[in-house]
């Protein structure tokens, strides 16, 4: 029997075949490109056509970067340089990148916006990061007064006295929640703006007549470049995500004059264009006001920025809360949660994620949006490069300029986008 079994069994192999190589075209950078570059014969003549246009645009515009003057005092020194041949003339950006950066900020006190740029990190690494202790929330909490102060100066009581009209909403929503969560809210609003109409001037001028601390005042009309856009995207981007979720709830809310009043400004905002928002907070606005006061056109053109930012953000949040299914409010209803525990806890965290998208992508077209300002006369960017390209020497000075600041405004924009896919990673829950 074992003699017909060794015969019927013959193919079996006794021994195991010795470990390979995989083949050349299922590893490495080959197999990337079969894959990638070359899977088929309408992706390989496109790949063959991008490589074309590649290269042509390598040989047109790389003798021109490669050419590059760095040194120079005006675009005619720049040709002597270049004594006939093609090549760009950055050295307009060596000779004005102050004035890119800082606009008409004096230069002695360059420190000032500097160390408010540095402290915004150290303000967002809270926000942005959880890892990082929550105990410097309280210094995100207190850096926007921080940060007006060093880029306005003055007195150094007047940020404080504003700061002191939110702690004293919050001690009025205190006091009134228990009694009514509705009267809250609205003393929570109304709180803040008395003191500020009515006793936050005089605070600050009795405070300061008795202690006169406060850093050199700089005037708004100082400001410029670069310093002035990420002062109004910052401060827009900053202040329009939680205004749009107030909105977005306030759509969906059972209660008719909340929802129309909602729905009246986000329609109404979103139906007008954002320059003719910067129109009338430029022109129109002091026409409703009483005679003699000074009401800084950088921060009318942040309220109005802000509030066309938060229409946008109003509907891109409005989606995500579509977005959930009805089993959520239905099971923060079973837990027996209130409906500001219930937003707080399950609806508002799953409805923002699904949102990121949207979010980022109105906040990086809010950045974008502040080089509008040039058309009310704020020097942005923009405004500048075309002052600096009216001077008679670098009066010609075209793509140099535009490079750069489109250079400042991707490296903001990307770095949004990157944290933006880095937050979707973390809280992507499905399973793979």
């Amino acid at each position: 029997m074992s003699n017909i079994e060794s015969h019927t069994i013959a193919y079996v192999r006794g021994t195991m075949i010795p470990e390979q190589d995989p083949p050349i075209t299922e590893t490495g950078a080959i197999k990337w490109l079969r894959e990638n570059l070359f899977s088929g014969w309408f992706n390989t003549l496109l790949t063959i056509l991008s490589l074309l246009i590649i290269w042509w645009s390598v040989a047109a515009i790389g003798p021109w970067l490669w050419n590059m003057v760095w040194n120079a005092g005006s675009l005619r020194e720049c040709r002597e340089i270049l004594a006939g041949a093609e090549g760009a003339c950055f050295a307009v950006i060596n000779d004005r990148w102050h004035q890119l950066l800082f606009g008409f900020y004096p230069p002695a006190l360059y420190w000032r916006p500097v160390l408010a740029l540095i402290l915004l990190f150290v303000a967002l690494a809270p926000v942005l990061f959880p890892d990082l202790p929550r105990k410097l929330l309280w210094f995100s909490a207190v850096y926007p007064f921080v940060a007006y102060h060093l880029l306005w100066g003055g007195s150094v009581w007047l940020p404080i006295v504003a700061l002191l009209g939110f702690v004293a909403g919050y001690v009025a929503w205190r006091l009134i929640h228990r009694m009514s969560p509705l009267a809250s809210v609205f003393a929570a609003v109304i709180v803040p703006v008395l003191w500020w109409v009515i006793l936050a001037a005089p605070l600050n001028s009795f405070l300061y007549s008795g202690l006169p601390w406060g850093l050199d005042f700089v005037r708004s009309d100082r400001f410029g470049g670069f310093l002035i856009s990420l002062v109004i995207g910052i401060t827009g981007i900053s202040i329009s995500l939680p205004l749009g979720i107030l909105l977005a709830l306030g759509r969906q809310s059972d209660m008719v004059f909340v929802k129309s009043v909602c729905v009246v400004f986000i329609e109404f905002i979103r139906g007008v264009p954002l320059i003719t928002l910067l129109f009338t907070a430029s022109l129109l606005l002091n026409y409703f006001l009483p005679p003699g006061t000074s009401f800084d056109l950088i921060l009318r053109v942040i309220i109005m920025v802000t509030l066309f930012a938060a229409a946008y953000m109003a509907e891109v949040i409005r989606g995500g809360l579509a977005a959930l299914p009805r089993g959520q409010y239905e099971a923060a209803d079973a837990l027996g949660l209130d409906y500001w525990k219930a937003q707080r806890l399950i609806i508002m965290p799953q409805a923002l994620k699904i949102s990121i998208p949207g979010i980022v992508n109105t906040f990086i077209g809010l950045f974008k949006d502040t080089t509008l300002v040039v058309f009310i006369g704020l020097l942005d960017p923009i405004g500048l490069s075309n002052a600096i390209r009216a001077s008679t020497d670098w009066q010609g000075v075209y793509w140099e300029l535009f490079i750069f600041i489109g250079l400042l405004f991707f490296v903001f924009c990307f770095g949004i986008s990157r944290y933006s896919m880095y937050l979707e990673r973390r809280l992507k829950t499905d399973h793979k």
